[in-house]
């Protein structure tokens, strides 16, 4: 008799006490269960183990390394990634599993079902947010990408008919507090890229237009007032990565700055010795 594939739920965490255990609990029909602890101080990691959960440290600023160590850790025949935040519906499940089963393709694309704000995102940009999750293991080689990392595989794709439940953006200061790390990310990356120097208006500029073309050009405002402050967030977000760009490309730099005047002060109170 021909063993059935095996599959791997994968989840990468850092300090997401609230939310593991319900994610977890939407993955139970999968084989293996694992957790790749990105440097937690809370009580993630035992909530994970408390539930049959194996978890793996690993850390790192980079969610493609992360995915690709989580592949190299795995033991099943197929691996499914999904974040803390996001939750399995049974037919998706169900719909996973059969495809898994026939093997028709190597590589399944879920749609995400946002929900931000408390309320579901039909527009906005957010309504076509596909993703690649569902991986042949063997056809998986790694990911790339330092703000939003892509998998690297061969082999054709299948887009499922159910969604993936994303329960995001659940208040301000979490939400504000995500944006600051990925906005330094993106500045680093527009740094490097040497992208010309920013001005007062490349600032308002690029937050203004970004919040433009997710109200008008996308139709945020059809989401209502809860669409209006996300696209207010991203230009918000824009504002800062260009912010941040701007800083970078001081010379001499901020710190260089406050240290030398940390050294002139300094001086001032040795002269008076």
């Amino acid at each position: 008799m021909k063993k059935s594939p095996s599959i791997s739920a994968i989840i990468i965490a850092k300090n997401e006490e609230s939310m593991i255990a319900n994610c977890i609990d939407t993955v139970a029909w999968c084989d293996e269960v694992l957790l790749i602890n990105n440097n937690s101080t809370d009580g993630t990691t035992q909530l994970a183990r408390n539930m049959g959960v194996r978890v793996v440290d690993f850390h790192s600023d980079s969610f493609a390394k992360i995915r690709t160590e989580a592949l190299l850790k795995a033991k099943t025949d197929w691996i499914f990634y999904i974040d803390a935040d996001e939750r399995v519906t049974p037919k998706l499940s169900q719909e996973i599993l059969v495809n898994i089963e026939t093997a028709e393709v190597p590589v399944l694309k879920i749609k995400r079902k946002n929900m931000m704000y408390g309320k579901y995102f039909n527009h906005g940009g957010w309504q076509n947010d596909w993703i690649e999750r569902v991986f042949l293991r063997s056809s998986l080689t790694g990911w790339k990408g330092v703000v939003h990392e892509s998998p690297l595989y061969k082999g054709e794709v299948k887009k499922l008919h159910h969604e993936l439940i994303h329960l995001t953006h659940r208040n301000t200061q979490s939400n504000f507090i995500k944006s600051a790390q990925w906005t330094k990310k993106e500045a680093k990356l527009l740094f490097k890229a040497k992208t010309k120097k920013v001005t007062l208006v490349t600032l308002f500029r690029k937050s203004t237009m970004e919040f433009l073309r997710r109200t008008i050009i996308f139709g945020a405002r059809k989401d209502g007032m809860e669409g209006l402050i996300e696209s207010l967030v991203q230009g918000m977000n824009k504002f800062l990565v260009y912010l941040q760009l701007w800083e970078l490309q001081q010379k001499p730099s901020l710190e260089e700055k406050y240290t030398a005047e940390e050294k002139r002060i300094a001086n001032l109170w040795k002269k008076t010795k």
